[in-house]
């Protein structure tokens, strides 16, 4: 090698240590731009990842619009049709075949809406502000299902859609059996953008609506699952912290396992205790990220059946 190429190899070499370090002679705003990747543009071919089809399954679909901003989705499984008094899932982010073949999957009929707002958990939070938005929706969904009565209301979300649960978790507890929280329960660092690695804390405000509720599934009176992988955000906290932070108000403990979990996921630890389960996954790419939406069918039953 001679001495240009000797250097030239030198200087790339040390600029790509310093990306990994985040440190040496980059610029503020090249770190911030490193650490916001999120979740994470990494690919990853070790794992299986496996996707179901985009296939609707049999019964009735319905689009209702007029409530929020953009249409929702509600379906009726074959199985449920003539039911008067059906329980009834909410479920926030994710394309609707996926849902709709979660549901036609149960054991025990439900119906299911799919609340589709965007990007971002402020879209899913801003609808619900006005608490008369979430009523007029269980009214609507009521009526085009043209039943007598709902019976028990399920939430499940996914990634940004947490937004949503966070706010109606604000002034509709009452009126929520359970929640299901797939790879998306997120809150603030304090001070803004700094990790607890830099002695950062997580905005626990944002975080009581859950804790309230998880309190009540460690007792029994309400459900609650999370399932959450290693994706680590940078600027906001990520699901491993949350549920850490979660885990260790509620005093209990995450329990080392290793089993399979839906579409080749890999589960590698696990917290119980009455009504209220976290599951941890590994995994810290955009695919293992959308292995659990893929996985809603095997949660949602463990978590309703």
């Amino acid at each position: 090698m001679n001495t240009f190429n000797t250097i030239r190899f030198q200087v790339i070499s040390l600029g790509f240590v310093c990306v990994l370090m985040l440190g040496c002679a980059t610029s503020k705003n090249e770190v911030a731009i490193q650490v916001r990747q999120a979740p994470s543009p990494m690919q990853d071919h070790i794992r299986e990842h496996a996707r179901l089809k985009n296939e609707e399954p049999p019964g009735t679909k319905i689009v209702l619009e007029g409530i929020l901003s953009k249409p929702v989705t509600v379906y009726l499984p074959s199985a449920a049709e003539g039911i008067q008094e059906l329980d009834l899932l909410i479920h926030f982010h994710g394309a609707p075949f996926v849902a709709m073949q979660a549901v036609h999957n149960l054991k025990k009929p439900m119906a299911l809406a799919v609340v589709q707002q965007g990007s971002g958990s402020s879209v899913y939070a801003a609808p619900f502000v006005d608490v008369a938005v979430y009523p007029r929706l269980l009214k609507a969904i009521q009526d085009k299902l043209d039943v007598d009565r709902m019976g028990k209301v399920y939430f499940s979300s996914f990634s940004a859609g947490y937004g949503a649960v966070r706010e109606l978790l604000k002034t509709h507890e009452a009126k929520i059996d359970g929640i299901l929280l797939l790879d998306g329960l997120h809150t603030d660092y304090i001070p803004e953008a700094t990790p607890l690695a830099q002695g950062g804390q997580l905005n626990a405000e944002k975080m009581k609506g859950f804790l309230a509720f998880a309190q009540k599934a460690v007792s029994g009176e309400k459900k609650m699952l999370i399932t959450h992988s290693e994706i680590f955000p940078g600027t906001y906290a990520s699901t491993t912290e949350t549920a850490d932070w979660l885990i260790n108000e509620l005093g209990l403990q995450r329990n080392p396992i290793l089993e399979w979990g839906p579409m080749g996921m890999q589960q590698v630890s696990e917290t119980q205790k009455g009504n209220f389960s976290v599951r941890a996954f590994v995994g810290n790419t955009a695919p293992d990220h959308v292995d659990h939406l893929h996985g809603l069918e095997a949660f949602v039953k463990d978590l309703v059946d």
